[in-house]
């Protein structure tokens, strides 16, 4: 009973870090990276798509992604998809491939950005507490109806704690790693 909590707790604790990951992602740094264009979709025949699905994403240099639709006729759509997104990019065409420059970072951006991925950390770091705590309610669940012990309760209740400073610390690193990369010229 007692490792099936820790092991569901500790599942859904690695998909907060995942999702944290991704959240990350999104958020640009000064070098072109083709998951900053995941948010972005595109209308493909009167429904609404990925860009990933209608062209391939490449970064031709440090600070230009290269789009290359899989059909002609879509360059339009996804120009206008990108400039439409919240990102702040100009893509320029050649009639076959989009280019799309990153801008340089001034320091209040970039301050903007850390800003942003410091509360999407604090998000994991929420998310993960109340995985601590469902698991916590789990086990007090099972000293009430005498299935346990308290000496199990207590064990238990360290081996959740435990789970969770490991996870809260790896987003911490995770936050520090963002940083570090946003912070650099």
């Amino acid at each position: 009973m007692i490792n099936e909590i820790k092991t569901d707790a500790e599942k859904r604790m690695k998909k907060s870090i995942e999702s944290l990951g991704v959240a990350f992602a999104k958020i640009r740094t000064g070098r072109a990276h083709p998951s900053i264009l995941d948010s972005v979709t595109v209308d493909y025949y009167g429904s609404t798509t990925p860009l990933s699905q209608v062209a391939n994403v490449g970064v031709e240099d440090a600070r230009t992604l290269s789009i290359q639709p899989w059909e002609r006729n879509m360059v339009g759509a996804i120009e206008k998809a990108i400039m439409a997104s919240d990102l702040g990019l100009n893509p320029s065409s050649n009639g076959n491939t989009i280019r799309v420059p990153m801008p340089a970072l001034t320091e209040e951006t970039r301050k903007n950005y850390i800003r942003q991925a410091r509360a999407e950390a604090e998000g994991g770091k929420v998310a993960i507490r109340n995985i601590r705590r469902d698991a916590n309610g789990s086990i007090k669940d099972l000293l009430k109806e005498k299935e346990i012990s308290e000496d199990d309760e207590r064990r238990a209740e360290d081996a959740i704690q435990k789970l969770t400073d490991k996870y809260v610390a790896e987003v911490d690193a995770l936050l520090a790693t963002k940083e570090r990369d946003l912070m650099q010229v």
